[in-house]
């Protein structure tokens, strides 16, 4: 059983979810199943399945609090489009998706620069075996742009980053898109954010 003493909260989510819901207004098929990749506290989930009554959402995590979270969060939220979370590892070759769970759309938001870069490679490989031809992968979160931080704030973020884990820290967007050209991955459109974060759409060729 889960219960309010279950929900984490993320400050940033509330911040950048109106953002992120335009972006993916703009993107994301209608109708279709959109499978999030780390839905952490499952704020983001629970907000745009409300606002995407067309979408259905799939969340997804590895860690047992945050399923724990997710489910929460979905208790209290007004969507029957939000499914019940799976557990995916984003680094894993197979992530054992359900059968009849069709992918449409893949969404990542705030993993990459807080898990270590096999996620991120997984994350990539994932998207290429999963998704169809022109179903797209969102990317939320800050990135390097030619090697260099995009503000002051996000080189102190990445120290700090760092320093709590060695395998951590914020990735160049160039490797990003590289990793994903070889993934079968075409870069469509980079647009940037409040705060200083970036979204990253790429397209299954």
């Amino acid at each position: 059983m889960t219960g309010p003493a279950d929900k984490r909260h993320a400050p940033s989510a509330l911040r950048n979810r109106e953002p992120i819901l335009a972006v993916l207004r703009r993107i994301l098929p209608q109708p279709g199943t959109v499978l999030e990749i780390a839905s952490g506290t499952g704020e983001h989930a629970t907000y745009l399945a409300a606002q995407l009554p067309h979408i259905t959402w799939q969340p997804s995590d590895l860690d047992g609090e945050m399923l724990a979270s997710i489910l929460a969060w979905a208790a209290d939220a007004d969507a029957p489009n939000l499914n019940a979370p799976i557990v995916i590892d984003a680094a894993a070759d197979d992530w054992s998706l359900p059968a009849d769970l069709s992918v449409d759309a893949i969404v990542n938001i705030n993993m990459i620069h807080i898990t270590p870069f096999s996620a991120c490679e997984g994350l990539l490989a994932g998207a290429g075996r999963y998704l169809r031809t022109g179903r797209i992968l969102y990317l939320y979160g800050p990135y390097k742009l030619g090697g260099l931080h995009t503000a002051p704030s996000n080189a102190a973020f990445d120290r700090s980053l760092r320093a709590e884990n060695p395998a951590w820290g914020v990735r160049d967007l160039d490797d990003i898109i590289g990793l994903a050209d070889a993934s079968g991955l075409d870069h469509i459109e980079t647009i940037r954010m409040p705060v200083n974060n970036l979204s990253v759409i790429l397209r299954r060729r």
